[in-house]
């Protein structure tokens, strides 16, 4: 498949803090890069390159074909960008919004008409079309961002953290938003904490910690990678957890977990349901009664937390922490 982004050898520096160190990132035309990290990786800074906003100290980026740093003016042709935070002008209608966009995309009145209506469209917005943006939910507002990105119908679009801030029901519509576009060819490089909507929406993830690449592949080529599925059985009342222990010592596939007080032992096994038979089985011919046992696959939380030694938040506020005079 062609790349639609290509990045390579990235680094920047503030001063005497190291934000990037040798990011190499690759998106195939059509498809869903997810850009994990915790807060501080590196991922808005990345963006921020890729998308002309910041020069690297190091690197090169192509974005459909186009050097980013040789012709960022070209690159922004072929680029829509929608941010942490909803970029609309709250004294602005929907429409007004979307109009005066495409008329500073170059476009004539009567084809920023249209474009605008065909987006409020696609998106779901048609019936706030001539609402101020201002009255609008958190939901709409992330969606009239995007809908601006989308005005110069850009190959190539970079949403960061997106769904930041919505209610499970306008992230379910950002979702559906977001595979709309996959569906129709863009190219999507996504920035999230939201570990399902990673797992949802990418087609591969590339995992960043302290500027640097630290895993990359499929979300089940990341879960794969931590361990096999895990076994969790649940005890009766008065039996032996350091029997239940031995037992699982044994079918699976690295040390039992029972934690002090706890009424459960959980195991990594390499076939789940066939070694949950067997684990049972063997733990009812050593006397041990089990009321429950569960097998669960690792998700994205759980390799997060294994590469990154953290817990997945969503960002309250821009993860670079760079003073604004740098920026500016």
């Amino acid at each position: 498949m062609s790349l639609a982004v290509e990045v390579h050898g990235l680094a920047k520096s503030f001063g005497k803090v190291r934000v990037l160190r040798e990011i190499d990132l690759e998106i195939p035309a059509g498809t869903v890069l997810g850009l994990l990290g915790p807060n501080g990786a590196g991922k808005t800074t990345t963006v921020r390159i890729v998308t002309t906003l910041l020069q690297p100290d190091a690197g090169t980026v192509r974005v459909a074909g186009v050097d980013v740093l040789a012709d960022p003016a070209a690159a922004r042709t072929r680029l829509g960008l929608s941010g942490q935070y909803a970029a609309v002008d709250a004294n602005l209608t929907g429409y007004e919004n979307l109009r005066m966009v495409a008329r500073l995309y170059g476009m004539s009145k009567k084809q920023a008409t249209e474009r605008a209506d065909e987006l409020l469209t696609a998106l779901g917005l048609d019936h706030a079309a001539s609402r101020r943006a201002g009255t609008y939910s958190g939901g709409m507002a992330r969606r009239l961002d995007l809908a601006g990105s989308l005005v110069a119908r850009p190959p190539v679009v970079v949403l960061d953290e997106p769904t930041t801030g919505l209610d499970p029901r306008g992230r379910l519509d950002m979702w559906k938003v977001i595979g709309d576009l996959v569906d129709d060819g863009t190219t999507v490089l996504l920035t999230t904490q939201y570990l399902e909507e990673a797992d949802l929406l990418a087609d591969r993830i590339t995992v960043i910690d302290k500027g640097t690449v630290i895993a990359r592949g499929s979300a089940d080529e990341l879960k794969t990678s931590i361990g096999g599925d895990r076994l969790t059985v649940t005890l009766a009342a008065g039996q032996s957890p350091d029997l239940a222990v031995s037992v699982l010592d044994q079918v699976g596939v690295g040390s039992p977990i029972h934690e002090p007080g706890s009424d459960e032992v959980s195991v990594v096994v390499g076939n789940g349901s066939r070694t949950m038979v067997e684990a049972l089985r063997r733990l009812d011919d050593a006397g041990v009664c089990v009321l429950d046992a569960v097998v669960v696959r690792p998700t994205l939380d759980d390799v997060f937390l294994s590469l990154t030694g953290t817990p997945a938040e969503p960002a309250t506020e821009p993860e670079t922490q760079v003073p604004e005079e740098i920026l500016s």
